[in-house]
């Protein structure tokens, strides 16, 4: 799909909208739950081409804003157990391409730091649209995009057997931006 064939697709720079994007993740507890959280503070930009595999995406997020709506929880995930926000207090995400895969659906590969250690990744994405902002003379995108991680290739939890948190480790991300 060329961006010409979608609709209302504009090459520009947009900035991401913390308040209308969300960074979900999931993780296996005990190996029989799931416990879902999110990280509430993202910033980021999106920089949009007239070729739309040419176009790329910045994102930071605030290690010490996850939220699994529990505070004891939290306090461990944000401790140096995990996270360490001391020492680590952003997570990053800088795209180093994007490939088409057919049925509207993208990949876009990059490199994401967490707790320090820079690792490639792939986001499996799909564009949700370009239409009007709720403010006056504005223009939004929607992009959702999923992946999953090992924590153990970033070092996160490395004491916390897998039999207690799994290994792997889900990643939701739902982004508006706006065009600037």
């Amino acid at each position: 799909m060329t961006a010409a064939t979608i609709q209302g697709y504009l090459a520009g720079k947009w900035n991401i909208d913390p308040v209308h994007s969300s960074v979900l993740f999931t993780v296996r507890h005990l190996g029989v739950s799931k416990v879902r959280g999110r990280f509430d503070v993202v910033a980021g930009e999106i920089v949009t081409a007239e070729n739309i595999l040419e176009s790329a995406v910045t994102a930071t997020i605030e290690a010490a804003s996850v939220n699994t709506n529990q505070a004891q929880r939290d306090a461990h995930v944000k401790s140096a157990d995990f996270l360490d926000v001391e020492t680590y207090s952003t997570l990053t995400f800088t795209s180093t391409g994007i490939r088409e895969v057919g049925g509207g659906g993208y990949l876009i590969d990059g490199e994401l730091t967490v707790h320090g250690v820079t690792k490639p990744i792939t986001l499996t994405a799909e564009l949700g649209g370009v239409g009007p902002g709720t403010a006056p003379d504005t223009t939004v995108i929607g992009i959702e995009a999923t992946t999953e991680i090992s924590r153990a290739d970033f070092g996160v939890g490395a004491s916390i057997p897998v039999a207690v948190v799994s290994d792997k480790i889900k990643i939701e991300l739902g982004i508006e931006a706006a065009l600037v």
